[in-house]
């Protein structure tokens, strides 16, 4: 969060509640909603103002996640996550629907806390999300 950020105070309310996790773990986790959507052609603007048609799974929303925090944090990522209380994607899952009981995302009937439980090791996919951004960057310089 810079000093020019407004502080949502619904997030802060939820951080009293619950303080395992930072504000900025909040924040974040919205942010990868929105990129989460773009990436995969369900921003308002390609899909129309039918919520459902925006609408991703705990997966996609994970995987869309992990890419944006290793864009946003390169090998920081793991350590970033870790500081911010976000260990598990059960975690991820717990904050979607905290941020959904205040507002601030919306929830389709499918949505259920269980699309977030256990689905991979977080921190892993977050180390090897970098490690592929590294081979990647590479294989371009080879060229």
């Amino acid at each position: 969060m810079s000093a020019g950020d407004a502080v949502d105070p619904r997030i802060l309310e939820l951080c009293r509640e619950d303080s395992r996790f930072a504000y900025e773990a909040y924040e974040f986790v919205s942010e990868a909603v929105t990129f989460t959507q773009g990436r995969l052609g369900r921003t308002p603007a390609d899909r129309g103002d039918d919520g459902d048609d925006r609408h991703v799974s705990g997966a996609e929303l994970l995987n869309g996640a992990c890419e944006l925090a290793v864009r946003e944090f390169g090998m920081m990522a793991p350590v970033v996550f870790k500081q911010w209380g976000l260990k598990t994607t059960d975690h991820v899952g717990e904050i979607v629907f905290k941020l959904i009981k205040v507002k601030l995302l919306s929830k389709s009937d499918r949505d259920d806390p269980v699309d977030f439980s256990d689905l991979f090791d977080l921190h892993e996919a977050l180390r090897n999300g970098f490690e592929l951004t590294l081979r990647d960057t590479a294989r371009k310089g080879d060229r």
